[in-house]
């Protein structure tokens, strides 16, 4: 290894040290570890930190994304967008989840109607008081009967839109299904038909607002239908016959 001699001392020597290399002056140095290798880990960075981002909003906020708007990571996905006809097609008819979830509630809303009025018609106070006085807060059994005959044909007509896959019908029978349990007081069967309503009947305006913004505007219909062609047919103007 070569040596050189020390200052003060001839006769000492110091090993050689190997040059120093210069100092950037662009900016400090980044890790190996610190620079995304892949197009994958920019995009993951990228989706983490819009988690990050949508964790810290508000939960009105979160809610209203969550039903009226697309989500971030829906955004951030490469994927295709759908073609018209793809979104035509599902916005027409129900898809076959939504189909089970109408197959599944029918039979469960027949069952419910049958409980709650005959637990309605079980715990109705008698007719009089022991004064001899009209008890105010009895009800008829008709009336019952009548909610009863209500709530079998919803859960028929939920069955039929199920089976057909019409899904505005399906929403708007589970919700007046779940609202006609509500004004019961049985707030436990009434909550999952008015959720399950309310994700049927805001999907299906989604899909329409998509298949609206896919559609081709009036211009570009009539660019892609080409030049409106001359009718052959002539009509000669009516003349008025002199007297």
């Amino acid at each position: 290894m070569p040596t050189r001699a020390v200052a003060g001392d001839p006769h000492r020597c110091a090993p050689h040290e190997p040059p120093r290399e210069p100092r950037s002056t662009r900016g400090p140095r980044l890790r190996a570890d610190s620079v995304p290798r892949s197009v994958h880990e920019i995009e993951g960075n990228a989706v983490e930190r819009v988690a990050v981002s949508a964790s810290r909003e508000p939960l009105a906020a979160r809610v209203r994304d969550a039903l009226l708007k697309p989500q971030a990571a829906q955004l951030t996905s490469a994927e295709p967008a759908p073609t018209v006809e793809a979104i035509e097609v599902e916005a027409r008819s129900a898809t076959d989840k939504e189909r089970l979830i109408g197959l599944l509630a029918a039979p469960w809303a027949a069952l419910i109607g049958i409980l709650v009025s005959s637990e309605l018609v079980h715990h109705d106070p008698t007719p009089y008081l022991a004064s001899g006085l009209a008890n105010p807060a009895h009800v008829s059994v008709s009336f019952y009967h009548d909610v009863l005959i209500a709530m079998l044909a919803l859960a028929v007509a939920m069955l039929a839109s199920a089976w057909f896959r019409k899904r505005l019908f399906l929403g708007v029978t589970m919700a007046l299904f779940g609202l006609s349990v509500f004004n019961l007081h049985y707030w436990g069967f009434a909550v999952p038909y008015l959720l399950c309503a309310g994700w049927l009947l805001v999907r299906g305006y989604r899909l329409q607002r998509s298949l609206r913004d896919a559609m081709p505007s009036d211009g570009a219909a009539q660019a892609m239908r080409g030049p409106r062609r001359a009718n052959k047919r002539y009509t000669p103007p009516a003349t008025s016959s002199a007297r």
